[in-house]
């Protein structure tokens, strides 16, 4: 517990099943009855002291402190509200978590209803995802042990083998007795790769680019010969739902395969010499602009830092349908920064390039921040639903200036593209950079 937990209603609750008054329980939790009413109201944070007094005394679980996580917190909340139907009323983030602080129950309560009313298996597969995502976040998508033992492993298999693709395919046979066996499409209809134990093959479609067939078979062994790390992560993380641990062990596979195909020091290295030149390092380590993206949110080692990079990738629609925040501090973009005017969307124009644009957004924060953000498309691979999309690449300007993607571009905040807020210079209330709609309104209109 800190000492800034705000526990106001959960302690009100547990007074009144007691039957008992403020100056009562003050009393016997040793505070003033003047304090405990500023605890009740979310004016003063539960101190740890207080807490123990409180469990001590009352039959109290404080696991219960935590019950807004059957909603999803916070962003579960958010999501709800920002229903379509709601959108007439400017309900902002802020006013969520006053909400959410100054009544959990009745929060739950709305909760439970919205739910109950259609859109509650939606809500689900989200919560599993925005649960999973916060476990990385709390480790800033570095995972320390899985990392060292990748990069001993990588490091092993190119001394004894030269060629990394042709060693792990070697490993998969030697060790845990699979073949790897390209097949047509046709045969494996809607997927790109499938574990058969019963034929000991790992398939992969013939679908499947170079750089992709390289990632899974990177991922399969990983995920065999890692398996008890990725594991004792997942418990670790205390994730209340199946889902959501499937999605966290997903992560780390995906996280294994990058850090095998580029192994830490050698890839930080080649960053910090070539300027992080994306279109450098995919030659070099032979992967896709998206893998070097994704890695490039892990560089977290101690003593051994990269630099603090967040990705995201979006659909033609304007979906953000990933987000990493990695060690960028960045928040996670509710409605998927549909910001007409961020680069991801004139990416779609220009397939293939890499675009570059400063910009000051901070969607859930209480002021914008300064950003460099890099974008290009990547396409999919023939099956499933993987169409073309973008993939956003974005650092704190501060940290940009000697990036190779920055060379000419003005890293001047006054310079910057405000987004996601409304940018002052005109009253326009239909900009490329719209305010949300009552703040829109509010604007004063320019003078003819």
């Amino acid at each position: 517990m800190t000492d800034t937990l705000l526990a106001g209603p959960a302690l009100r609750r547990l007074r009144k099943r007691e039957g008992l008054t403020q100056a009562a329980m003050a009393s016997l939790i040793g505070i003033s009855p003047s304090y405990l009413n500023l605890i009740e109201r979310n004016q003063r944070p539960l101190s740890a002291r207080v807490l123990v007094q409180v469990i001590e005394r009352f039959d109290f679980d404080p696991r219960s402190l935590r019950e807004d996580d059957n909603i999803g917190g916070l962003d579960g909340l958010v999501r709800r509200m920002a229903d379509k139907r709601f959108a007439d009323l400017g309900i902002d983030r802020e006013e969520v978590q006053e909400f959410l602080a100054a009544a959990p129950q009745v929060a739950a309560a709305f909760a439970r209803l919205y739910d109950s009313g259609g859109g509650g298996e939606r809500i689900a597969i989200e919560d599993a995802a925005t649960a999973s995502r916060r476990a990385v976040e709390r480790w800033q998508n570095h995972f320390a042990d899985l990392d060292h033992a990748a990069e001993d492993l990588a490091d092993e298999l190119r001394l004894s083998r030269g060629e990394i693709s042709a060693a792990l395919s070697e490993r998969l046979r030697e060790r845990h007795q699979l073949q790897v066996r390209i097949l047509p499409a046709e045969v494996m209809p809607g997927q790109v790769h499938r574990l058969d134990l019963h034929a000991r093959q790992l398939q992969l479609s013939e679908m499947l680019p170079g750089a992709a067939r390289r990632f899974q078979i990177a991922r399969q062994v990983g995920q065999l010969e890692m398996r008890e790390g990725i594991e004792t992560l997942v418990a670790g993380a205390n994730l209340a739902s199946l889902e959501a641990r499937d999605a966290l062990r997903e992560h780390i596979a995906d996280y294994l395969a990058g850090a095998l195909l580029l192994p830490y020091r050698r890839f930080l290295r080649a960053c910090e010499a070539t300027g992080y030149d994306l279109a450098v390092l995919q030659r070099r380590f032979a992967v896709s602009f998206d893998q070097v993206a994704q890695r490039l949110t892990t560089l977290g080692r101690v003593g051994e830092r990269g630099l603090p990079f967040f990705m995201a990738v979006i659909d033609r629609a304007g979906r953000m349908t990933h987000f990493t925040a990695g060690g960028s501090g960045a928040v996670h973009p509710l409605e998927g920064a549909r910001w007409p005017a961020w680069v991801p969307y004139a990416a779609f124009e220009r397939p293939g390039t890499v675009l570059t644009q400063a910009a000051t957004f901070g969607e859930g924060e209480s002021a914008s921040r300064h950003w460099f953000t890099i974008t290009r498309t990547v396409d999919g691979d023939g099956v499933m639903c993987s169409g073309r999309r973008a993939v956003v690449l974005g650092i704190e300007a501060r940290f940009a200036a000697d990036l190779a993607h920055a060379r000419g571009v003005s890293l001047d905040r006054l310079d910057a593209v405000p987004l996601g807020s409304p940018c002052g210079r005109c009253g326009k209330a239909e900009c490329l950079t719209p305010a949300p709609a009552r703040l829109a309104s509010t604007l004063p209109r320019p003078r003819p």
